[in-house]
């Protein structure tokens, strides 16, 4: 850091933090996430000026002879690392096994830091952190989604009481690459029918859609009352 920044100085460095923000941002704003556009510039700001702030002040003595405290500069910009784990905690949503904004509040840390190293005078450092993570978000995308990964959801059916031919199901989906198995039983409040409902599983890409075959061969065999994805991929 410049122990004596200028105004050009400082205008450099809180422009190029816009213009980091902005980039990265726009992949948040662009899949309506909630942190987006604006939100990214802001964060990254904070985090550039309370650098700056720290480098303005590298010049003023931290101790006299009859003080007894030490001014540490650096506990401001990590003041705004802290403050923004609050913001990112607030972007994550978990619901049973369903969690989504993983990737939103990584970006949100990401500019922070972004912001940081431009507020810090580390102009070279910073552009190479901003490609780098525009690559990820914006290359890196098609990667991750032709990744397989677990999914699961849960499907329920209505049969006859006593031994039915649902008792099969997990080893007639196994032939399409399911796996299956039963978590519960409970009458239908209507009739006296009961209710059966299963935990499927299986690997796929993002890019292989929804199960259709899945789908398709539940309702040709069988009474299905619902279906419900219980996890997707974390974003």
């Amino acid at each position: 850091m410049s122990l004596h920044p200028t105004w050009q100085d400082i205008a450099v460095r809180l422009l190029l933090t816009m213009i980091a923000g902005a980039l990265i941002g726009f992949n948040r704003g662009a899949q309506g996430h909630s942190a987006g556009f604006r939100t990214t510039i802001l964060v990254g700001l904070a985090a550039a000026v309370a650098m700056i702030q720290a480098n303005v002040l590298l010049s003023v003595a931290g101790k006299t002879a009859d003080s007894f405290g030490v001014m540490d500069l650096m506990r401001l910009p990590l003041g705004i690392l802290t403050g923004v784990g609050f913001i990112g905690g607030g972007t994550i949503l978990k619901r049973g096994s369903l969690v989504t904004g993983v990737t939103t509040a990584a970006t949100l840390w990401a500019v922070t830091v972004i912001g940081l190293c431009f507020g810090g005078g580390q102009i070279g450092l910073g552009i190479a952190a901003t490609v780098l993570g525009f690559a990820t978000l914006w290359a890196l995308k098609w990667l991750d989604v032709r990744i397989p990964r677990e999914h699961i959801a849960t499907v329920v059916i209505e049969s006859n009481p006593g031994p039915t031919s649902t008792s099969d199901l997990p080893m007639a989906i196994a032939a399409l690459g399911f796996d299956g198995e039963i978590q519960r039983q409970a009458k239908s409040n209507e009739s006296e029918r009961v209710q059966l409902s299963f935990e499927i599983r299986w690997r796929r890409a993002v890019t292989a859609g929804p199960p259709l075959d899945l789908l398709k061969f539940l309702n040709e065999h069988y009474a299905v009352v619902s279906f419900a994805m219980t996890s997707q991929l974390l974003r």
